[in-house]
């Protein structure tokens, strides 16, 4: 299957109004303090080179990926698009799927929902599990399935109902299982310099202006912890 690439970034989707992309890990959903290259500029810039367009480029964030976080990853390339984008994002009809790689193996592996009330300390950027009557507590919902297991690890597959910071990351480690490699809420578990093993693999949509159901699939790579699981492995050999 031939594959298109701007740079380091491999395009799955490219249209009038959508744009989406397999977004690398460790590169900022968009410009931050830290002054590195973000995927937002970055695909401003493909857009405006590629169409030949001048002065500024219209490219509208419709979500976000934690810097560590690779995978697919949805940007609109026109305001109407951003807003029937972001209506469905928050009628929850933007169905996301993540997998990830946790520490220890569930009990139960069939289905699960995990539900916690989070709040951001936006100065240490950290977000901790709450009481639901805390002032400014926000309401995380997801499903996870355990699809796989190797050397005390699960690989799970996510479906991710609300977008709160650091969702996934938080809730797993609340429940006794962080995710491998995440050195800001499993430290104790992880080892300095390990790539955090979350990926976004899965977007549904319903396309903003030809109003069809689209999906988009990405998936982890081939390295270590994803390859000791058979469920990966399969997925690779299917395509």
């Amino acid at each position: 299957m031939s594959q298109t690439y701007y740079e380091d970034i491999r395009i799955i989707y490219e249209d009038n109004h959508l744009l989406v992309v397999d977004k690398p890990v460790n590169m900022p959903s968009q410009q931050d303090r830290s002054g590195d290259k973000d995927i937002l500029t970055h695909l401003k810039k493909y857009i405006k080179v590629k169409y030949h367009k001048p002065g500024n480029v219209y490219l509208g964030l419709v979500h976000r990926l934690d810097r560590p976080v690779g995978g697919a990853m949805v940007f609109a390339k026109t305001s109407k698009a951003a807003s029937r984008l972001s209506q469905q994002i928050r009628a929850r009809e933007f169905g996301k799927r993540y997998m990830a790689v946790i520490h220890g193996i569930p009990q139960i592996k069939s289905k699960q929902g995990l539900v916690h009330y989070l709040i951001k300390d936006r100065r240490k950027n950290m977000v901790t599990v709450v009481d639901s009557s805390i002032k400014g507590a926000q309401k995380a919902v997801l499903d996870y399935e355990v699809v796989g297991q190797a050397s005390n690890m699960a690989l799970v597959e996510i479906d991710l109902h609300t977008g709160r910071p650091h969702q996934i990351r938080v809730q797993f480690a609340a429940i006794g299982h962080p995710l491998y490699g995440d050195q800001r809420y499993g430290s104790h578990f992880n080892k300095p310099g390990q790539q955090i093993a979350l990926w976004s693999t899965k977007i549904n949509l319903v396309h903003p202006t030809l109003r069809e159901d689209m999906t988009f699939v990405s998936l982890p790579p081939l390295l270590y912890p994803w390859d000791i699981f058979d469920h990966i492995n399969c997925q690779y050999k299917s395509r």
